[in-house]
């Protein structure tokens, strides 16, 4: 029996890095249609990074390109560092200042040249207050839990007391694994208080090994979190903000309208590592 060898256009790209080496790695795979469900989760298991995004030209005119996601173990509803990865790859490839992408539980994304990087928009999760001992159990942190009442994913914010508690989370992955949502651990940053000097406003670590990444390097659905919780803490809509992963990222977070219909503008260049073909049997 034989089978078909495809040939993908590949790009590996440090999004949220002004160098490679830096902010989330992103494997960005154009294809002409679609391949099937359990090929593009191979893929990803292959590339073995935090995500791969593959694009396909949009049939339905609302967007430029359909766009979906996958970890090395699952397909996600949202992520923010591999729509920026590929709109960098896309716009370098083909011209212009923005481009578009239909999602399937996310709506449509978009990405614009800004400065010397670009700008991604996303739709806004928002969280309520909960108790949760056993997530607070399975990071080891003591802190307020807020558990999302919209958005595409299932998410929980866990606020520090500070940026030094933060950096020393040591979560059980094994315990963490088990609940089944994005833990989002955040911290004010040196630029958060009044009169603050240089440093980022806010910090943040994610955890989500129940998706197959332990802890991700930066997280743009994460800061579409953030973005409109700490725009009410530090009464101002737009902040720097850094995750302080082992590779680290900063971003630029802007929060435009309000309630659910709010987006979340989040801000960074990308850099190309690797560029090439990807081969497949279908």
């Amino acid at each position: 029996m034989t089978s078909t060898r495809r040939a993908i256009p590949y790009w590996h790209i440090d999004a949220f890095a002004d160098r490679p080496f830096a902010g989330n790695q992103a494997a960005v795979m154009p294809l002409d249609e679609w391949l099937p469900d359990n090929v593009l989760q191979a893929i990803g298991e292959e590339n073995n990074f935090a995500e791969t995004a593959f694009v396909v030209p949009d049939e339905t005119g609302e967007a430029d390109y359909e766009l979906r996601w996958f970890t090395p173990t699952d397909e996600v509803a949202m992520c923010g560092h591999a729509t920026l990865a590929s709109g960098h790859a896309l716009l370098e490839r083909d011209g212009g200042e923005r481009v578009t992408f239909r999602t399937r539980k996310a709506g449509i994304l978009e990405v614009k040249r800004a400065g010397g990087g670009y700008e991604l928009s996303l739709p806004v999760t928002l969280v309520e207050p909960r108790e949760d001992t056993a997530l607070l159990d399975a990071l080891g942190a003591e802190g307020e839990v807020f558990h999302s009442v919209s958005g595409a994913e299932a998410t929980a914010i866990i606020l520090l007391e500070s940026e030094a508690a933060l950096r020393s989370l040591d979560p059980d992955m094994r315990r963490l694994g088990q609940i089944d949502l994005m833990a989002i651990c955040t911290a004010p940053g040196n630029g958060a208080g009044e009169g603050a000097g240089a440093g980022p406003d806010v910090v943040s670590r994610v955890f989500v090994p129940a998706w197959g990444v332990d802890e991700d390097s930066v997280t743009g659905s994460a800061h579409a979190a953030l973005a409109p919780f700490w725009a009410d803490r530090l009464g101002r809509r737009e902040f720097t903000a850094h995750q302080a992963s082992a590779r680290g990222g900063d971003l630029v977070c802007r929060l435009e309208g309000g309630g659910e219909a709010a987006r979340a503008w989040l801000g960074g260049p990308c850099v190309t590592v690797v560029e090439g073909t990807f081969y497949t049997a279908v």
